[in-house]
């Protein structure tokens, strides 16, 4: 009985804490955009070259962990194996995306 109440607390709280990962992401990508627009008319404007794609390389790189997060937190929902393979495609996708924005990250800094 007692892993009963466990598991029930687990299924209706855990979906509000994925919820609130994921739009903790989305604001992290979505600020870093825009900061990073901010910066790339201010650049045209100015013609200072700034480095406004490092910046923006690691907000996307944080948003991304974010849902990351996310994603690892729903593995504990999973009821079927479909739903893993799913899972687990998106957790690729999103691995190789976030070793790409490192990847630029590092080029971005060492110009």
């Amino acid at each position: 009985m007692h892993n009963n109440i466990l598991e029930t607390i687990v299924e209706t709280g855990l979906p509000y804490i994925i919820s609130l990962l994921e739009i903790m992401g989305i604001v992290v990508v979505s600020w870093s955009g825009i900061s990073a627009f901010w910066e790339y008319i201010k650049d045209m404007v100015t013609h200072k070259k700034l480095n406004f794609m490092y910046s923006f390389s690691e907000g996307l790189a944080a948003g991304l962990e974010f849902k990351m997060a996310a994603e690892i937190l729903k593995t504990v929902l999973i009821r079927e194996m479909s739903e893993l393979l799913v899972l687990g495609a998106v957790i690729l996708l999103r691995a190789i995306l976030s070793v790409l924005i490192h990847f630029e990250m590092k080029h971005s800094k060492d110009e």
